[in-house]
């Protein structure tokens, strides 16, 4: 063998034991941390029995007697139903400040019996602790297809006081999607309006997990406004603008919306002068 030849060979072996532990080091560390992972979703896994369920949430009694609040949607990997008295394991998501968890996966592990102990076990349970039956109502309050609600706030350019009556319906084409047509009646020192606005509303899936929802909107809104200026009684003069004049507008909005059903909205008409330029508005969804 050549002085060449034998110093690429040398070389080649010397590089491949160079390489050869790192690569194995790799896959270690790839399969420690698909362990690691593993392990993660394991501890943040919850089993126990369903002891309340609705179409929107249910409530799990651990094996440790702790109560765990879970909400569900169409990205959850679930049974078609969630019967009371089932033993389950759930994994989530990381709560919100309530407690509240998103569930991910839900597994049966035992149906759900008439008699016997899965049956005895749900009706010898503690009862659900306030807090929790709380969170609860307003989860299936907010789930609600229809609802009234009311509105105060002020307008800014022109200045005006305003209060407004709505409805929300939905969700419409999409779980996110509501339509939520209104009625303000709005009051200045010189421009009166009514305004039928005939909005809808996203609200962001990915903020669900929280109390507060933050959401998008707009739509078209009829507005009748009328504008007039008194001077001081001594001079006896009215300087009015006309009766009421139509305008067709289109409004964008954005605000927050608690589970509770208050919410904090900021809008702004287009196309539609001399209404207001900026409405900053509070409600409530009842």
């Amino acid at each position: 063998m050549s002085i060449k030849n034998a110093i690429m060979l040398c070389t080649l072996i010397i590089a491949c034991t160079l390489v050869a532990p790192p690569a194995s080091s790799q896959q270690e560390d790839s399969s420690s941390q698909s362990r690691s992972n593993s392990q993660s979703q394991d501890q943040n896994a919850v089993d126990g029995t369903v002891v309340a369920s609705s179409r929107t949430s249910f409530v799990v009694r651990s094996d440790d007697g702790q109560f765990h609040l879970f909400t569900f949607d169409g990205d959850t990997n679930k049974p078609a139903k969630i019967a009371v008295g089932s033993q389950v394991r759930v994994s989530s998501d990381e709560g919100d400040q309530t407690g509240t968890r998103h569930a991910t996966d839900v597994t049966v592990t035992a149906q759900a019996q008439g008699t016997g102990s899965a049956g005895s076990g749900v009706r010898d349970a503690a009862p659900i602790p306030p807090q929790v039956r709380n969170v609860e109502r307003n989860i299936q309050h907010e789930a609600r297809r229809w609802r009234m609600g009311a509105r105060a706030g002020v307008g800014l350019d022109p200045e005006l006081v305003l209060f407004g009556v709505h409805s929300q319906m939905g969700p419409v084409f999409s779980r996110n999607v509501f339509f939520r047509p209104n009625a303000d009646f709005e009051w200045g020192e010189i421009t009166d309006m009514v305004a039928l606005n005939l909005e809808a509303v996203y609200r962001f899936p990915h903020a669900h997990r929280g109390p507060w929802r933050p959401y998008v909107g707009g739509g078209p809104s009829l507005n009748f406004i009328h504008q007039s200026f008194k001077t001081q009684a001594s001079e006896q003069r009215d300087i009015s603008f006309g009766n009421f004049d139509y305008e067709t507008g289109f409004n964008i909005l954005m605000g927050v919306e608690n589970r509770s059903g208050t919410f904090f909205e900021v809008k702004t008409s287009l196309y539609s002068q001399p209404a207001p330029v900026l409405r900053l508005i509070v409600g409530h969804n009842f």
